[in-house]
């Protein structure tokens, strides 16, 4: 994912919706596919409509989705992290 350049919020702004699971999928983006995934895997582990059999299933998922997205967040920390980094001059002499 690319970076995204921040700036400070306007009155004319709007709030950014949130992608559905289809729209991050057609965007083929991995990361927005799995909060979109872990919004609604949430919403039925919620609903009190949700049978008791699948509560387990669900959670277990639910868990598994959020390490996903912490992973992916923490790769692209990592890279940013190193992205400013110059190499410094050769000195053969050195070794």
């Amino acid at each position: 994912m690319a970076a995204t350049k921040l700036r400070a919020v306007t009155a004319d702004d709007k709030p950014l919706r949130p992608l559905t699971v289809t729209e991050a999928a057609e965007a083929n983006d991995t990361r927005a596919m799995l909060v979109a995934s872990r919004r609604r895997i949430a919403v039925a582990v919620e609903d009190p409509n949700t049978p008791a059999r699948d509560l387990a299933a669900l959670t277990k998922r639910l868990m598994e989705t959020a390490r996903e997205i912490d992973a992916i967040d923490a790769r692209e920390l990592e890279a940013e992290a190193h992205a400013d980094v110059e190499d410094g001059k050769f000195d053969a002499a050195a070794i």
